[in-house]
């Protein structure tokens, strides 16, 4: 089966170098939202839904947009109740309100959550019978959605240059990924201004998550010397500037350097996939709702270290580009330092090395949707069957 999976992996990465790839207009810069009223202007749509949550409108981000929205060449409609795993009933009552006010462009306002959730509300208009489940997986939506503006207010998830969007079904407490080429946003806006005030632990985890992004596309076996650039930018932006804006949340350069950080991460991971560790980040999500770059911070050092020498190699490049030790180290020694330099990040960060999950009828179930979103499309460095993920979710909840 491991072989099987290897050849579908390798025939998928083949494939993906013909696709019509192609990536958003970026705006970006301290104060770029006047900019983008311009560039709206400049197009043909004049009512849109913006997809936000409510706690982006309660620290009063919302307003900034608005502001360049008034304006007689538009009008806009605000759906706001996205939660943090948006939901399949989220993005339905989204687009009820899309086709109830006649809009004819969609704005995803917010982290990953909203963007995400924007890009199913674009599914839902132009699908408006198939059930998400159908679509599950790669290059099953095959038709163009609304024009998509992603506007980020979290440096971590990329979802303003991905093809793909999570969705949960509560019923199930699955959590699973759609990714099709008509997803990427037409149009993505950086703004530093925007995550000036993101609290100490979101910007962490959000860091974190991009990081995730960054060493699961270099570390897979289906990364281009594209995608390994993007990923090494990003991993380098991370480093010298995510506990600096942790610590000095005012520093926009800082800020602005982790927003680039997400986007080529995000840029990296898309073409090149994630792994294992999202894998078990998305089934926490699912089951327990844990927020997903606080999942990955917590999942990424046991799955490196559960991969063992078939990483050595990568994260010793990984090692001697950030320069973490002399280079007359092994390349065991170097890969044990670049994961020990995560680890520092997390003790940084106050994050815990387990997450505090009670032993509950769930432990089976994760293992399994873990394993069903791994295989057979993430090129990984190394398959896990359903008992390795049940062992590793066991070690990261600290469950026995």
């Amino acid at each position: 089966m491991k072989c099987f999976y290897r050849i579908l992996q390798r025939t998928l990465f083949l494939i993906s170098k013909l696709l019509p790839w192609r990536e958003p207009v970026i705006i970006s810069g301290e104060n770029c939202l006047p900019l983008l009223r311009e560039k709206m202007k400049q197009l043909s749509y004049h009512h849109y839904l913006i997809v936000t949550d409510q706690g982006i409108v309660k620290a009063g981000l919302l307003k900034h947009l608005l502001i360049q929205l008034n304006d007689p060449e538009f009008t806009y409609t605000i759906y706001d109740q996205t939660i943090p795993n948006p939901t399949i009933q989220n993005v339905e009552d989204a687009a009820l309100l899309y086709r109830q006010n006649h809009c004819e462009a969609i704005i995803g306002f917010g982290g990953g959550s909203a963007i995400d959730a924007a890009k199913c509300v674009g599914i839902r208009i132009v699908k408006p019978k198939t059930p998400f489940r159908k679509m599950k997986g790669i290059l099953k939506v095959n038709m163009d959605i609304p024009y998509l503006i992603a506007i980020p207010t979290t440096a971590g998830t990329g979802s303003e240059t991905t093809i793909a969007a999570v969705i949960s079904d509560p019923i199930s407490h699955e959590k699973f990924a759609i990714s099709d080429l008509h997803l990427m946003p037409k149009m993505a806006v950086l703004d530093p201004l925007l995550i000036e005030n993101l609290p100490p632990f979101y910007t962490a985890t959000t860091g974190m998550d991009a990081l995730t992004h960054a060493v699961e596309a270099y570390i897979g076996k289906s990364g281009t010397k594209k995608t390994n650039q993007k990923a090494l930018n990003a991993i380098k932006l991370i480093h010298d500037n995510l506990v600096h804006s942790y610590s000095n949340p005012h520093d926009l350069l800082a800020r602005l350097n982790m927003l680039y950080a997400s986007y080529d991460a995000g840029y990296a991971f898309t073409r090149a996939y994630v792994g294992n560790i999202h894998a078990i980040a998305h089934t926490f999500g699912g089951f327990h709702q844990i927020p997903h770059g606080y999942a990955n911070a917590i999942i990424m050092p046991h799955i490196l270290k559960h991969y063992g020498s078939s990483v050595y190699r990568s994260l010793s490049q990984l090692s001697d580009f950030l320069k973490l030790t002399d280079q007359e180290k092994t390349r065991n020694e170097k890969a044990t330092a670049f994961i020990e330099w995560i680890e520092s990040l997390n003790q940084t960060f106050s994050l815990p090395s387990v997450m505090e999950i009670p032993h509950d009828q769930y432990l089976s179930d994760m293992a399994s949707n873990a394993f069903h979103e791994a295989n057979p499309l993430y090129p990984v460095p190394v398959i896990l069957s359903k008992e390795d993920f049940r062992l590793i979710i066991e070690q990261v909840s600290n469950i026995k």
